[in-house]
Formats: C-alpha cells, sequence, structure tokens
C-alpha cells in the first residue's frame, strides 16, 4: 500500500517553530537573551562570582554596573589554589563592594584536608561576607550518589572547621540536583545558594534561599579571560538587610 502524501503546507508551521527555536538557542548561547532576568525592584542586590575563567578583572569597572558583591574562587579540593584569587581579592576590595571568597569542593577529598587549603589560602577580613562551599558535580561527572551519607560527613568537617576559623557559619552554593541527593533535610541551619539559570527556583524541602545564581551568561564590562561570560546572582533581601548580612 503506497504511504499518503503529506502536502508541503502542513511542513510550514514545523519549520517556522524550528528557525523560531534555533533563534532562541542562538541568542541564549551569545548572552542575548536570558531565560531568567528577575527585576531590581524585587531584587534590589545583586552581584557577581568570579574565577580565574574571567581573567584580568578591572574591579572598578565592574563594581560600577549596579551590583553589590562579588564572591570570588579561592581553593578547589584539597590542593588547587586559583592563580588569580590573591590579585582579584586584593582589587576587589579597593571597591565599594562586599567580598567573599568560595571552595569548590572535591567529592574525592577529606573533608578536613580542604578545609586546610581553603583557611591558608584566604585571610580573615572586616566586613567579609560567610565562606562559601561550591558543592557541585564536576562538569559531565557525577559521583556515585548511593555514598551520599560519606559525602556529608566531609561536606561536616569542611564546614565545621570553617566556622571555627572564620566565626561565621558557611553558605552552601549548590545546584538543585545536588540540593536535592545530598543536603536537603541536612542543612537546615545553613544559608542556601541556589543555582537555577533557566526558572525560579524549585521549593528547598521547606528552606528558602539566601542567594540564587539566576544566570552564567551575562556580559559586563570589565574583564577579559577565557570566559566571556559572568555568573550574575541575587540576595533575598533588601539592601538595609543585605548591609548587616554577616556581620
Amino acid at each position: 500500500m503506497s504511504k499518503p502524501k503529506i502536502a508541503a503546507w502542513t511542513m510550514i508551521p514545523l519549520s517556522i517553530t524550528m528557525i523560531v527555536g534555533a533563534v532562541f538557542a542562538l541568542l541564549f548561547y551569545h548572552g542575548i537573551l536570558l531565560f531568567n532576568n528577575p527585576s531590581t525592584k524585587e531584587y534590589p542586590v545583586r552581584g557577581v562570582d568570579v574565577s580565574s575563567y574571567q581573567g584580568e578583572i578591572d574591579w572598578q569597572v565592574l563594581a560600577a554596573q549596579n551590583i553589590h558583591f562579588a564572591f570570588i574562587k579561592a581553593t578547589e579540593g584539597s590542593s588547587f589554589v586559583d592563580p588569580y584569587f590573591r590579585q582579584n581579592s586584593g582589587r576587589a576590595r579597593q571597591t565599594e563592594l562586599r567580598i567573599g571568597a568560595y571552595h569548590f569542593f572535591s567529592f574525592d577529598s577529606a573533608g578536613q584536608t580542604q578545609a586546610e587549603n581553603f583557611i591558608r589560602t584566604v585571610p580573615k577580613a572586616d566586613g567579609m561576607l560567610p565562606p562559601v562551599v561550591d558543592f557541585e558535580f564536576y562538569i559531565n561527572t557525577q559521583s556515585d550518589i548511593s555514598d551520599a551519607s560519606k559525602v556529608r560527613i566531609e561536606l561536616d568537617v569542611l564546614l565545621h572547621a570553617m566556622e571555627s576559623h572564620y566565626g561565621a557559619k558557611p553558605i552552601i552554593y549548590a545546584t538543585e540536583e545536588c540540593y536535592r541527593l545530598y543536603l536537603a533535610g541536612y542543612y537546615a541551619e545553613y544559608d542556601i545558594w541556589i543555582r537555577n539559570v533557566r526558572t525560579r527556583p524549585a521549593k528547598l524541602n521547606n528552606q528558602t534561599w539566601t542567594f540564587w545564581q539566576y544566570t552564567n551568561r551575562e556580559r559586563l564590562d570589565g574583564y577579559v579571560g577565557k570566559e566571556r561570560f559572568i555568573d550574575m546572582n541575587v540576595f533575598k533581601g533588601t539592601i538595609e538587610e543585605f548591609a548587616k548580612y554577616g556581620r
């Protein structure tokens, strides 16, 4: 039996949909269109997080673009130190931004040695935002979720060591996936910095987020690195509340 012929005009809506989709994907890829763009009225306090991927940063230029804070990558695992941390930290403190430092958690390293790496790299400073543990999977890899309890043991060691040294309870940054798999139901006493670059954050097991990374594809002036985009975040509160936060 012969197959029915499909009229050419019936393919037009599909073609248009594919073209529109391709255009939207291209605009997003180049950072022209963002899935999330929260209003400054709802979230007046916003900031960036940076690492060596942003390369040389002109902090005076960056700070003048309606941002209030910056979290700077300091360390990763038990031995890696971001090569731009000392430079970024020193220059960022010459602006009016509030500055914090973050550590990228390793699922394959002891919590104590990770804490030691961060503590010997990040000096105490007046007005410093609480230290941050960046808790997410490495790119294109996932830890064995069956070992979640063992991972939490090492995370607890790291968090407690940071709090003891800096006198401030750390912030936990996490993707929604890692929050669900490892953190939900266990870390209600910690402020959560959640990542969701496509929609608003989902409900966090009866816990509210304090910071939200709403995009990883913003383009600002003031940096020249191999990464042309920069992460943008908001604080859940007013400018007055942020001025008191972590102090």
